[in-house]
Order: structure tokens, then C-alpha cells, then sequence
């Protein structure tokens, strides 16, 4: 296991400056958010001139790439066909896991499970891992759903975000059964009734979850992923947990 951030962290700054910033902060390893909307890289651009990408996201810093969480604007055959695109383009770069959301919910069951399915064939074809990311207001939010989704798709695993679980409809349900499935976590502190709060402030049991995904042999990133909130210094906020998971380590 190891410590990362996502360049979520820090969405006012283009994607230099975040990962000049998160590399004075001491981190060594990064995630990177392709998002065609609010993120550092557009996955239009990075299809239209995959070289140039590659030089801004891979060679032109000193810092290691953990994983890429992906959301492309494209629909239909064309979706699938990006999604091939960026696969290849994350194994070029040496990067084994990409986070996918998933169906908003109302998504009919199965509809989601072949469209994730298809996903994580394309990405198998490039020694590539998808995990769909624990969201709230979409088919992640409860940890049953994700374990029946994990259980459907052949392959599929999560980007776990115990915040999701501890604030949403799904509050207080167990997680046990869905660990097994971990690919790539993102952390904040949180409290039962608030998304994200100061780091020591809220009730993320960090050494219990590190110690639940050893024993299921998790061996890749724990991603710092907080927002900037108003009033409290950030920088503090990012070295204040990245420092947090480094002494449970």
C-alpha cells in the first residue's frame, strides 16, 4: 500500500501546478483526472494528439502516475471506442488502474452490468484494471448494489470512497463484503452528516480500513482526494493526511 493524491485536490489550478504543488507537499505518486468536464486533461484532447499527452502527463514531471479516473463525453460505440483509445494510452504511460463512474440511479440493472462488462473487456485486452468509482446519487452509493455489480461483471472492481458510506442512504452498513473488490481508494474525513471536514475532525477510521484491505492483500493506492473548503488552509489539509497515512503504513 501507498500513499497518492488526485489532482482533484485541486481543481483551480491547471495540471502543472497541481502536481507541482502536491510534489512540495511530498507526494510521490499522483492520480490523474481525465474528466472532459472540470478536469485537469480533457480526454478530447488527449485522443486528438496522444503524443502531446503523453509528453504533459507522463515526461514533463517528476512525479509517478498511480492511476487515471476517467469520464469521457462520448455516448454509444463511440464511448467504447475512446475508451480503447485511453486504455492504450494508460499502458503506454505505465498506469494499471482507471476509475469509471457508474449509472446514475434509475440506470436499469442490467443495462449497467453489460455496459460495465464491455468496459472491463476492453480494458483486460490492455492489461488495464477499471474500478468504478463509490459515488453518491448513482448506482455505487450503496455497497450492496456494488458487491451485486462486482458479482455480474467479470473483472470489475472499486474505487472505494468510505465518505459515500458513511453520509449517504447506505449509512451504516457494513462494508466487509465489497473489500475484496478494492482496486483504489480515495480518502477525506467526514462525519455521518458532512461530506468532508477538516482532517482529525471528523470519523474515518483510517487504521481500520488500512488494516481490513491488508487482509485482503490490497497492495495499491490510497489517493488523497480533498476539495478545498473555505476558511482552511488546504496545503495544511493535504500534508496533514498524506502525514496521517504515512505513519499508519
Amino acid at each position: 500500500m501507498y500513499v497518492a493524491a488526485s489532482t482533484a485536490c485541486l481543481p483551480d489550478l491547471p495540471l502543472e501546478g497541481a502536481i507541482d504543488l502536491l510534489a512540495d507537499l511530498e507526494f510521490t505518486m499522483i492520480e490523474i483526472d481525465l474528466h472532459e468536464e472540470g478536469g485537469h486533461y480533457k480526454p478530447s484532447e488527449l485522443l486528438a494528439d496522444p503524443d502531446a499527452a503523453m509528453h504533459r502527463i507522463r515526461f514533463s514531471h517528476r512525479l509517478d502516475i498511480s492511476s487515471y479516473s476517467i469520464e469521457l463525453a462520448s455516448s454509444g460505440e463511440q464511448h467504447y471506442a475512446d475508451f480503447k483509445e485511453i486504455c492504450r494510452f494508460a499502458k503506454a504511460s505505465k498506469v494499471v488502474t482507471l476509475t469509471v463512474p457508474s449509472a446514475e440511479l434509475g440506470t436499469p440493472f442490467n443495462e449497467e452490468v453489460e455496459h460495465l462488462q464491455k468496459l472491463v473487456d476492453i480494458a483486460e485486452s490492455e492489461g488495464i484494471r477499471v474500478g468504478v468509482r463509490s459515488q453518491l446519487g448513482r448506482l455505487s452509493e450503496d455497497p450492496d448494489t456494488l458487491m451485486v455489480l462486482c458479482d455480474n461483471v467479470h473483472g470489475l472492481g472499486i474505487t472505494l470512497d468510505p465518505s459515500v458510506y458513511m453520509v449517504g442512504p447506505a449509512q451504516g452498513k457494513s462494508l466487509d463484503r465489497i473489500l475484496k473488490y478494492v482496486y483504489h481508494v480515495h480518502l477525506r474525513d467526514s462525519k455521518k452528516d458532512v461530506f468532508q471536514v477538516s482532517v482529525g475532525q471528523g470519523e474515518v477510521d483510517y487504521g481500520k480500513l488500512i488494516a481490513q484491505l491488508e487482509r485482503e492483500k490490497f497492495d495499491r493506492a490510497l489517493s488523497v482526494h480533498i476539495t478545498p473548503m473555505e476558511g482552511v488552509d488546504h496545503r495544511v489539509e493535504l500534508r496533514k493526511l498524506r502525514r496521517l497515512l504515512d505513519s499508519l503504513l
